[in-house]
C-alpha cells in the first residue's frame, strides 16, 4: 500500500469520524433543550442542533459515497488553526468580562488575522474592519434591540 492511499484511508476515516461526532452532539444538544422550562429558551439551541444534524449528516453520507482525495486537514499553516482556537477561548472568557462588543472585537481580530491570505494593504484593512464593524453592530442590535436577549 503506497503512502499516499494511506493518507487517503485515514483522512477518509478521520472525516466520517468527525462527522458522526457532530451528529452526536447535535443529538445531545436536542436531548438538553427538553429539559429547558422556558419555551424561548429552547428556540435557539434547538434550532442550532437540528441543522447541526442535518449538515453533519450531509457531510456523512457525501463523504461516505463519493470520498475525496485530500484527507484530514490536508496543507495548511498550523499556526492560523492554533490562532482561531486561541481566540475563540480568549472571546469566551472575555465576553462576560468586557461585554459583547469588545469580545466580539477580539473574535473578528483573530479570525481576520487566521484566515488572511493576501497581502495587507490600506484598502484591505478598512473594508474588512469597517464591514466587521457594521456585522457586529447589527448583530448586537439584533439580539440586544429586536430578540431582546440580554447580553453582558
Amino acid at each position: 500500500m503506497s503512502n499516499s492511499s494511506v493518507t487517503r484511508s485515514s483522512g477518509q476515516l478521520g472525516s466520517l469520524i468527525i462527522s458522526a461526532l457532530f451528529v452526536l452532539a447535535g443529538v445531545i444538544t436536542l436531548y438538553d433543550t427538553l429539559g429547558y422550562t422556558d419555551r424561548d429558551s429552547q428556540v435557539f439551541p434547538q434550532t442550532v442542533a437540528i441543522i447541526l444534524i442535518i449538515c453533519a449528516s450531509i457531510s456523512f453520507v457525501t463523504r461516505f459515497l463519493n470520498p475525496i482525495d485530500e484527507g484530514g486537514f490536508g496543507r495548511g499553516s498550523w499556526w492560523r488553526r492554533i490562532l482561531l482556537i486561541v481566540t475563540m477561548f480568549i472571546t469566551c472568557f472575555a465576553m462576560p468580562v468586557v461585554g459583547f462588543l469588545p469580545a466580539g472585537v477580539i473574535a473578528f481580530a483573530g479570525g481576520l488575522i487566521a484566515a488572511m491570505h493576501d497581502r495587507w494593504s490600506i484598502s484591505n484593512i478598512l473594508v474588512y474592519w469597517g464591514s466587521g464593524a457594521v456585522v457586529m453592530i447589527a448583530f448586537y442590535t439584533l439580539f440586544k434591540f429586536v430578540l431582546h436577549v440580554p447580553l453582558p
